[in-house]
């Protein structure tokens, strides 16, 4: 019998940090174990196909050529686990505590993957004869852009398209109130580098004349926002389309309250920009933030020097029409014309991606018999079923930058049916999954794959 909670476990087990040359062990053990799982418990057909960077993962369960065809995506890659000293249990030893999985990797993205892994588990068992085809596509690089999966799709498009993505790297809303995601931000990364004199300086000796790189980095940082918060780079804003009117009733229909999410956060103020609620603010409106910052002396005490180089790594979260590659020469440009005298400096530009938005079949007037309208249908009734009420329509702040990829090289539209909750710790220490969520999205996601293949 499929034990989906002990496959996470396993799973988690493998340090598969994409982004640390020294994973690869992590990385290696994440492929050979999803690859196993899914021949060994699914029947599929495993393919570990290469690429420039790390591996991706193909698993088909064939059938006939009329047989609706769904492809199910997510990733085996991780972010690092630290800061170590702020995990309560060992971050690749999944841990269950009060009706919660912890560990890296069990609600990004191993703990989702395995919803659908187990649905399918369940359902062929039920149904070993199902008329649908399914391809598993598991990438490794997800948390780092997803710089290869593209070349992959373009190679192979014919097999890897289907009627539409099934797929859970999104975040929903609490224990017992379930949402489909609508739209992911965008994304473009950057790291900036100031450099002063050719080595540290004494700062007796040559303070007042020498142009110190923290002081440039944080006077260059501090100007890119606006005194309202907002981001000030010219252009920035231009393509920016606002939310349509069903989004904003939608987002109002939650109802939460901005005290308890800034308890939450444990942060003393909540600052949104003009023109957005705190919480409108989180999915409908672009971000420049700034995610590391160094210089100088990092040890305990003192050490009175003027650092010879700095560095800030800042990300900027796109909302439609904006075109990420277009921001990342925006920021550079307004990063080299603020450029304080007296130092030199380096962009390296990270990854980037393109927002994603998907309208519902009964939103958006589409036929509701193709099988992404039975999907859609078969989900809402599934998950009023499983939550006791009827899920939300929600855009997400988050980013997975392979989805306009995705749209763009293989014209399918995803269903992002949610698992991880607000308060899972994703990118941070104590990353826990919701058992209870993990059940009902499991259950969800068979309903959605049977009613496909049964065309009901």
């Amino acid at each position: 019998m499929f034990d989906p909670i002990k496959a996470i476990i396993d799973f988690t087990a493998h340090a598969s940090v994409s982004a640390d040359p020294e994973a690869k062990p992590g990385i290696e053990g994440a492929v050979k174990f999803v690859g196993n799982l899914l021949e060994k418990e699914l029947g599929c057909t495993v393919e570990v196909a290469p690429t420039a960077g790390h591996p991706v993962v193909i698993a088909k369960r064939e059938g006939r050529p009329e047989w609706p065809h769904v492809v199910i995506y997510g990733h085996y890659d991780v972010q690092p686990a630290d800061p170590l000293e702020e995990w309560h249990t060992p971050p690749f030893e999944g841990v269950v505590k009060d009706g919660e999985l912890f560990g890296r990797g069990t609600a990004d993205d191993k703990g989702p993957v395995m919803v659908h892994i187990a649905a399918m588990a369940r359902l062929l068992e039920r149904r070993p004869d199902l008329p649908l085809r399914v391809t598993f596509l598991i990438e490794g690089e997800e948390e780092i852009g997803s710089v290869n999966l593209a070349s992959v799709m373009e190679a192979r498009k014919a097999e890897l398209s289907g009627e539409f993505l099934l797929m859970s790297d999104t975040t929903g809303i609490g224990r017992d109130d379930e949402s489909i995601t609508t739209g992911l931000r965008g994304i473009s990364a950057l790291e900036v580098r100031l450099r002063g004199p050719r080595q540290d300086l004494h700062s007796g000796f040559h303070g007042g004349p020498v142009m110190n790189p923290v002081r440039a980095l944080a006077k260059l940082c501090a100007s890119l926002h606006d005194e309202d918060g907002r981001v000030n780079i010219p252009g920035f804003y231009d393509e920016v389309v606002p939310p349509q009117d069903w989004e904003r009733e939608e987002m109002a229909r939650l109802d939460r309250d901005p005290e308890d999410y800034r308890k939450l956060l444990g942060v003393p103020e909540l600052c949104p920009p003009p023109d957005f609620g705190v919480f409108e603010s989180r999915c409908f409106g672009p971000t420049l933030e700034f995610n590391g910052i160094g210089g100088g002396y990092q040890g305990s005490g003192s050490k009175t020097i003027i650092p010879a180089r700095a560095f800030a790594k800042i990300s900027c979260r796109l909302v439609p029409n904006q075109d990420s590659a277009r921001i990342l020469d925006l920021v550079e440009q307004t990063l080299r014309e603020r450029c304080p005298k007296g130092v030199t400096m380096e962009v390296e530009r990270h990854h980037g991606g393109d927002p994603y938005v998907v309208l519902p079949p009964h939103l958006s007037g589409e036929p509701a018999d193709t099988a992404k309208g039975r999907a859609f249908r078969a989900a809402d009734l599934a998950i009023r079923e499983q939550f006791g009420s009827a899920p939300h329509y929600l855009r997400e702040g988050g980013s997975v930058p392979i989805l306009s990829d995705i749209k763009r090289i293989l014209g399918m539209d995803a269903l992002m049916l949610s698992v991880a909750l607000q308060d899972c710790n994703m990118h941070s220490p104590n990353e826990k999954l919701d058992l209870t969520v993990f059940e009902r999205c499991s259950r969800v996601s068979e309903k959605i794959l049977e009613a496909v293949a049964d065309g009901a």
